[in-house]
């Protein structure tokens, strides 16, 4: 702690009062219920999810309501919390081609098996305020398709893998997958460790990549080959039963990004991937995740690295909104020291530039 902020310990005290009076507003209003919150806000819930790489729609929703709707700060709430929990066992790798399907679409292929599924989006909407969101008007209940058990889709790009016209997924491998809040990120990253560090970082700052990309700084010529989101089955193997248990499930967004073709080993040309999946319904997120990650594939396709998406050291360096909160909101504390000698240094400076004018 700061010498300097230990004589404010009690303005401290009331302004954490004072938060907490504006966090809960109007004592005349019902106060927001973590169920609305999950149910309601549940786009804000399965961000925190996401980038707080914690599943738990409940403690995120309370964490939303902590942070007066801070996202970032909700987020930080989740990340500290999960320091605090054990880690029990690995799941296994998430079949997402059997998950109960919610959303399915592709921009690549117009029929596709199973047919375009567009589920929950806001993007056919006429993106207007609607005057009916003032009000607590009832909504009409949607037309639902009630899915098979069994039902499963196979993904888009397997049309492709079939040919041959696009670099195969690959198995998930014996090599156990690397963890970034275990260890300390050394570069070059393996896929694995990019993946985890993309799928935890801010949303933003991923949208902000993904568009250079697009826009020539990287370019790599993206088509989406597949958005799904779903329910995936979680499963761990238990050594002593000799097989995996499903031990519940989780909603998911991912997304296979079709990218410009390379030629492999000097083989035929052929279409490149790009891959995101977050928690919950996180199509921005996915994507931009997505396009990143082809771009941050540079290397092992022997393309110029000349683009911000591309330089590997810049973009998991700046990532992370829990670091770069830190970084930038630390300049609101006392920097009194600092400062003066800055001022000094200036005043020095100054007073010599006199001097040499005289």
């Amino acid at each position: 702690m700061y010498v300097a902020v230990k004589g404010g310990e009690a303005s401290i005290r009331n302004a954490h009062r004072l938060m907490a009076a504006r966090r809960r507003g109007d004592a005349g209003i019902p106060a927001l219920t973590l169920e609305q919150i999950a149910g309601q806000l549940s786009l804000a819930v399965d961000r925190v999810m996401a980038e707080g790489s914690l599943y738990d729609p409940e403690l995120a929703a309370m964490a939303v309501r902590q942070s007066r709707g801070d996202l970032i700060e909700a987020i930080f709430l989740m990340r500290a919390y999960r320091t605090t929990l054990p880690r029990l066992a690995a799941a296994c790798p998430l079949d997402t081609a059997s998950m109960r399907i919610e959303r399915r679409v592709s921009a690549t292929f117009k029929d596709i098996p199973g047919g375009q599924i567009l589920g929950p989006t806001f993007d056919y909407t006429h993106r207007l305020i609607d005057p009916e969101m003032a009000s607590d008007a009832p909504v009409p209940p949607p037309e639902t398709r009630q899915p098979d058990d069994d039902e499963t889709f196979s993904r888009v790009t397997d049309l492709l893998g079939a040919d041959g016209l696009i670099e195969p997924d690959g198995p998930p491998g014996d090599a156990a997958p690397g963890d970034i809040t275990r260890e300390a990120m050394a570069f070059p990253l393996t896929r694995d460790r990019r993946l985890q560090a993309l799928a935890r970082g801010d949303e933003g700052f991923l949208l902000a990549l993904g568009y250079s990309t697009q826009r020539g700084y990287g370019r790599t010529h993206p088509f989406v080959g597949e958005v799904r989101i779903g329910f995936a089955t979680v499963e761990v193997d238990l050594p002593e039963f000799g097989f995996a248990v499903a031990i519940g499930e989780v909603r998911v967004t991912e997304c296979q990004m079709v990218s410009q073709f390379k030629g492999a080993d000097g083989g035929k040309p052929r279409f490149t991937r790009g891959y995101g999946l977050a928690f919950g319904q996180s199509e921005r997120k996915a994507m931009s995740m997505s396009l990143v990650d082809r771009a941050l594939r540079a290397a092992e396709f022997e393309e110029d690295r000349k683009a911000p998406a591309q330089d590997e050291e810049f973009v998991m360096e700046h990532l992370d909104n829990i670091q770069a909160t830190g970084f930038v909101e630390h300049l609101k504390l006392p920097h009194y020291v600092d400062f003066q000698a800055e001022l000094e240094l200036l005043r020095r400076l100054r007073e010599q530039d006199r001097e040499a004018a005289e």
